[in-house]
C-alpha cells in the first residue's frame, strides 16, 4: 500500500469512527456531543475528498477501494449506537437505526457469501446518496443532542462544569429539564426526519443488492 494523501485521508476516517465513542468515555456532556460532532463532521468531509483526489491525481488503489466502504460503514454504525444510546429509547430513532443496521451486515453477509461474484454489488450512486443522507442525518442528531444540554444549562443557571457533573451523576437530565425546547427540538425533530429518509434510502439500495444477487443464491438442480 502506499501512502498517498487519499489513503491516508481514508485510513484517519476509519480511525476518527471509534473515535466518536471515545469522545462519550473521556468527556463529559455536553462537551462529549460537541466534540463527537466536530469530530464525525470533519471525517464525513474527508469522505468526498479522499475519492475526488484520488481520481484528480489519478493515485486510486485496490487499498483505497477496499477501505472506503468500511470506513463509512464503521463512522455510520458506530455513530448510530452512540446516538441511540442516549436517546432515552425513543421508537423514533431506534426503528430507522434498526434498518440502517440491519442492511449493512445483511449486504456485507451477501458480499462475503458471493466471494468473487461481489463485484456485481459495486456501489450505485442511489448507494452513495443513502452514505450522504445517513451521514448528514447523524450530524443533525449530534446538533440537537448538544443543543439541548445547553438550554438544560440555560434553564438551570448552572456553569457548564456544573452541568457536566451533574449529568454525569444522573442530577440533571436536558430532556427533562429544558421544558418547552427551542432551537434543539428543531434540529432533533430534522435530524430524525432525515434519519428516516436515509433508512429509506438504505432499504431500497439493500433489496437493490438481494435482486442483484438472487441469481448466485439459487441451488442447482
Amino acid at each position: 500500500m502506499r501512502w498517498t494523501l487519499p489513503n491516508t485521508l481514508t485510513v484517519l476516517r476509519l480511525l476518527a469512527a471509534p473515535g466518536v465513542a471515545l469522545m462519550f468515555l473521556y468527556f463529559h456532556r455536553p462537551w462529549a456531543d460537541w466534540f463527537a460532532l466536530a469530530l464525525f463532521i470533519s471525517a464525513a468531509i474527508t469522505d468526498y475528498f479522499d475519492g475526488y483526489l484520488a481520481r484528480l491525481w489519478k493515485q486510486e488503489s485496490k487499498f483505497g477501494a477496499m477501505m472506503d466502504p468500511i470506513a463509512d460503514k464503521a463512522m455510520v454504525i458506530i455513530a448510530l449506537v452512540i446516538i441511540t444510546g442516549y436517546s432515552g429509547m425513543n421508537p423514533w430513532l431506534i426503528l430507522p437505526a434498526t434498518v440502517i443496521l440491519f442492511r449493512e451486515v445483511f449486504v456485507s453477509g451477501l458480499r462475503e457469501f458471493l466471494g468473487a461474484k461481489a463485484g456485481l454489488l459495486s456501489v450505485t450512486k442511489l448507494a452513495k446518496w443513502k452514505t450522504t443522507a445517513q451521514m448528514v442525518a447523524i450530524a443533525v442528531l449530534f446538533l440537537g443532542t448538544g443543543l439541548e444540554h445547553l438550554e438544560g444549562i440555560a434553564r438551570q443557571g448552572m456553569t457548564m462544569e456544573q452541568y457536566a457533573r451533574a449529568v454525569s451523576d444522573g442530577l440533571a437530565d436536558p430532556i427533562r429539564s429544558c421544558g418547552a425546547r427551542g432551537c434543539s427540538s428543531v434540529a432533533t425533530i430534522a435530524g430524525l426526519a432525515l434519519i428516516w429518509l436515509a433508512a429509506i434510502l438504505t432499504a431500497l439500495t439493500g433489496w437493490d443488492y438481494f435482486r442483484k444477487s438472487l441469481p448466485y443464491l439459487r441451488d442447482d438442480t
